[in-house]
């Protein structure tokens, strides 16, 4: 079977696995106090045009969205996010389990907008119901959506009249900077975001995601929660390295560009033979209007994620990364043809 389900079933990038193998057997501080974390954050802060922000890093994007918010909002407050919000949907009601309520808004593309939020957070002051206290989005989105920079100063601009932070998802964040209708900068996102994180998992690390803390409001004690989250790692050492390797010479950003080029070719392929997207594609996923039978058939030889079904009409999420095969992709291609 050829797999097309997500982007973090490979391993690791093997400059990544070849540096983790190189450094192996030093020793080292624990806890992220070690030379190459302090190594990545200065390299993160440097391409982020933000030489005062914090940099952490974490395992995996459930806990670091956990740790951000539960460091961030009172006991009494919410997280205004999408309705297909990771937080929302994929994480097991992780954010709700410590005492959060998420407000969802409706969405088409998995993005929502200033006007959106505003309906949401200029309410009378209600001390029977959670308070707004924070703006999550993702980057690229759940849907495969993607913010413009307009999109994402509408946003800001909402939070600050409100004085709420935003706090912006970046497990896809490297495959935005990829696609070509990407108006965005890394640059941008420090500048209008509080806290966002650039994600390792999903972009070719073994595992995981570098928190960056722009706000000043939110970088005292942040340790302290990493350490009750579980979420600071003995071996910190391990993740230092990896991000010292995907900054050294940008290859974060270009790891990216292969899962672009690959789903675009597919995205033209089925615009070809006639099969629709249920969701724009600027990035790596794909969302496949096939029937069933069609779905049926592709399914003998490739996986891919079912996403929803309505009408006869199955759809179903593909999604290439910085390692598929483009002889997986011409495949596939040739199968959709056939269909």
């Amino acid at each position: 079977m050829i797999r097309f389900e997500s982007d973090y079933t490979r391993g690791a990038h093997p400059r990544i696995l070849a540096k983790l193998v190189k450094t192996n057997e030093e020793q080292t501080s624990g806890y992220s106090t070690d030379a190459y974390c302090e190594k990545a954050t200065e390299m993160i802060k440097e391409a982020c045009g933000q030489p005062s922000a914090e940099v952490h890093f974490l395992m995996g994007g459930t806990q670091t969205n956990l740790t951000i918010i539960a460091s961030i909002l009172r006991p009494f407050e919410a997280v205004v996010a999408p309705e297909t919000g990771h937080i929302a949907v994929a994480e097991t009601g992780a954010i709700e389990a410590v005492g959060h309520k998420i407000i969802t808004i409706p969405t088409q593309t998995g993005k929502i907008t200033a006007e959106q939020i505003r309906a949401v957070v200029d309410m009378p002051e209600n001390i029977h119901a959670p308070r707004p206290g924070m703006i999550f989005i993702s980057q690229a989105t759940e849907l495969g959506g993607m913010y413009t920079k307009a999109e994402l100063l509408a946003i800001k601009a909402v939070a600050n009249e409100f004085k709420i932070p935003l706090f912006l998802d970046g497990a896809r964040l490297g495959y935005t900077f990829a696609s070509e209708e990407c108006d965005v900068t890394l640059v941008d996102i420090a500048a209008i975001c509080d806290v966002f994180y650039i994600g390792g998992t999903k972009m070719g690390a073994l595992f995981g995601e570098a928190v960056v803390i722009v706000n000043d409001r939110f970088k005292p004690d942040f340790r302290y929660m990493m350490k009750q989250r579980g979420g600071l790692l003995a071996k910190g050492r391990l993740l230092g390295v990896q991000f010292e390797e995907f900054f050294r010479d940008g290859l974060y950003f270009e790891v990216g560009k292969h899962a672009i080029n690959m789903a675009m070719q597919i995205k033209e392929a089925l615009s070809e033979v006639g099969i629709a997207l249920k969701y724009p594609a600027p990035t790596n996923q794909l969302f496949i209007a096939f029937t069933e039978a069609q779905f049926s058939k592709i399914s003998e030889k490739y996986v891919l994620l079912p996403w929803m079904q309505e009408q006869g009409i199955v759809v179903a999420r593909l999604i290439t990364d910085w390692m598929t095969p483009p002889d997986d992709v011409e495949a596939f291609i040739k199968d959709i043809k056939r269909l």
